[in-house]
């Protein structure tokens, strides 16, 4: 996806947070998803994060949202990058018509504390499944004893 493209996380992270933050630009680690071999860009941006996050890659903080179908991170229901262990980032098949790079499993998993921001109400099911620990959504394979999960009134179902 190309840049400003509203599909795109990096876009909604620069209008929210980076443009009204003091990071340098080398201290963002955007990545190449415009590139048109998106596996060997996968393969480079591993290297990235290893650069950066020591090896094997420990994040010190993820952030992660909730889709009302369980997934997080461009981890969808039935894609068969869910099950990759080995390697950091890969590349899922066509979703809301486009491949999208995304961090597996295991470096999400190898987070020091992950943060979860759930908001709306279409999201309350995928909440609840989240905190049970449901195992076959996406968002149930993450790590929960290193998460916090902050959520609205209405994806929490508690009215106002």
């Amino acid at each position: 996806m190309p840049a400003g493209n509203s599909n795109r996380n990096l876009t909604h992270l620069q209008q929210i947070l980076l443009e009204r933050t003091p990071l340098r630009p080398e201290q963002i680690h955007q990545m190449p998803v415009d590139y048109r071999d998106l596996e060997a860009a996968a393969e480079q941006y591993a290297q990235t994060v290893a650069e950066f996050a020591g090896i094997p890659p420990q994040i010190d903080l993820v952030h992660l949202g909730l889709g009302a179908d369980g997934h997080t991170a461009s981890l969808v229901p039935g894609d068969s990058v869910l099950d990759k262990t080995d390697t950091d980032v890969a590349v899922t098949n066509v979703y809301q018509g486009a491949r999208r790079m995304m961090l597996t499993y295991p470096i999400l998993n190898r987070a020091r504390r992950i943060l979860w921001l759930v908001t709306g109400k279409e999201k309350t099911d995928a909440l609840a499944r989240l905190q049970a620990g449901d195992l076959s959504i996406p968002a149930g394979r993450v790590r929960p004893d290193r998460a916090v999960i902050f959520a609205d009134r209405d994806a929490a179902n508690r009215g106002s």
